[in-house]
């Protein structure tokens, strides 16, 4: 992140406000529900981060055992938890009703709502954390056993898919060179050739309707990888947590993303950012129910999705506005959220099929992320910019969960 100072200056500020400042929530339940969220990607690495954070701020180290050992109402989170992390569309007012409803465990709503940002936070991080190979490794040093280490390297997990993503396969440096540069003029081709296309004619809303169908469909027919064949890390340290333990921490572990457009299902009502907005609606809330964090996750959200450099690989002086915006909202798309006003046909023409694997590997199965993928899109663009998508990547999917478990919430109280 320390590529992006600006942004990482308001990550960082949002998160240390989440933790560490007066909130609902007593700061040793802060870094637990961290846990628990990081654990349903497996991301060993904050795990671990936040297992030492929660004994340092007097949390019991009996709960580190699990979640059997954990206060009920703390327990009572695990629906939530899973919901938002891989099918955000399916919370609805009675799985709040049932949290806040009277009783010795309910959560008032003030708490429930740093809960949920605590939530979506991290499952979010997850995703930034294992898109840009944060990743822990065995220290071959020490000979008592296994000292986990943290390095930049992608998990070396064999998924099916990987093999199967287009071009890809090597050739000789100087085409490969040639290939590379060819794909950016092509790519900047098509975003000058569409912005002449929306100065001149603005397709119509049922034009706009249709694309948005066409590319949730056809986000269907993207797929990530197999089935993760994950390292599985046995330590010998009560003190850190494996990947193969990590389930410790959650419920039904096998609980999943599902694409929001599945075949043959019209159930799923399409949601609408024109009904329930994060500028007009979901921001509000927050604030009201958690004082002033609505002020730094907006701050946090237009700063990604403002941050430009005006550059493209080696090319100097481009607006890459339509880009992030391509980005943003293809993830937007693939949670059922739908902007009247944005042109889902721009996706298509801006986001290769690679880059689309990319994108939905790492915002709804992160662990199943591998090098390969990062390195077979937008090959000759600078590693900085990679993270630039990384973070747009992190904070659409905080923001698409937030909307939903924000709507449930606001349906709730009225």
């Amino acid at each position: 992140m320390s590529l992006h100072p600006q942004y990482l200056e308001s990550f960082l500020r949002t998160q240390f406000y989440m933790l560490r400042m007066d909130g609902p929530l007593p700061y040793h339940y802060r870094h637990y529900i961290a846990i628990m969220a990081a654990a349903r990607h497996q991301c060993v690495y904050l795990i671990n981060m936040h297992m030492d954070e929660f004994l340092n701020t007097g949390g019991s180290s009996e709960w580190l055992n699990g979640l059997e050992y954990v206060p009920q109402r703390l327990k009572n989170l695990n629906e939530i938890n899973k919901l938002l992390a891989h099918r955000p569309w399916l919370i609805t007012k009675e799985h709040i009703q049932k949290l806040v409803k009277t009783g010795e465990n309910n959560w008032s709503l003030a708490e429930l709502v740093h809960a949920v940002v605590l939530l979506a936070h991290y499952h979010a991080l997850a995703s930034f954390v294992f898109g840009s190979g944060i990743n822990l490794e065995r220290d071959t040093v020490p000979p008592n056993g296994l000292h986990l280490v943290v390095k930049n390297k992608f998990c070396v997990c064999d998924l099916a898919n990987d093999n199967s993503i287009e071009n890809t396969s090597l050739t000789s440096n100087s085409t490969e060179n040639a290939d590379y540069e060819s794909e950016i003029e092509v790519l900047m081709e098509r975003m000058k050739k569409l912005q002449e296309e929306r100065e001149e004619e603005e397709a119509s809303q049922e034009e706009m309707a249709t694309r948005f169908e066409k590319e949730k469909k056809e986000s269907l027919l993207v797929v990530s990888g197999g089935n993760l064949i994950s390292v599985i890390y046995t330590s010998f340290d009560n003190d850190v947590v494996s990947v193969s333990n990590s389930s410790r921490y959650i419920e039904d572990p096998g609980f999943g993303y599902k694409d929001f457009a599945r075949r043959g299902e019209e159930h799923l009502p399409t949601f609408r950012a024109h009904d329930y907005s994060w500028e007009d609606h979901g921001f509000s809330l927050v604030n009201r129910l958690y004082s002033d964090i609505g002020h730094l996750l907006d701050d946090k959200f237009r700063m990604v999705y403002n941050l430009t450099y005006n550059t493209m690989a080696t090319h100097e002086d481009v607006d890459t506005t339509m880009l992030r915006r391509a980005l943003f909202n293809y993830v937007h798309c693939m949670f059922g959220i739908r902007y009247d006003d944005y042109d889902y046909g721009e996706v298509n023409q801006l986001l290769e099929r690679s880059l689309k694997v990319y994108i939905k590997t790492v915002t709804c199965y992160p662990e199943r992320a591998t090098k390969r993928m990062y390195d077979s899109y937008w090959r000759q663009f600078k590693h900085s910019e990679k993270v630039h998508v990384n973070l747009l990547l992190m904070e659409a999917r905080m923001q698409a969960e937030l909307l939903y478990a924000l709507r449930a919430i606001t349906r709730h109280l009225t």
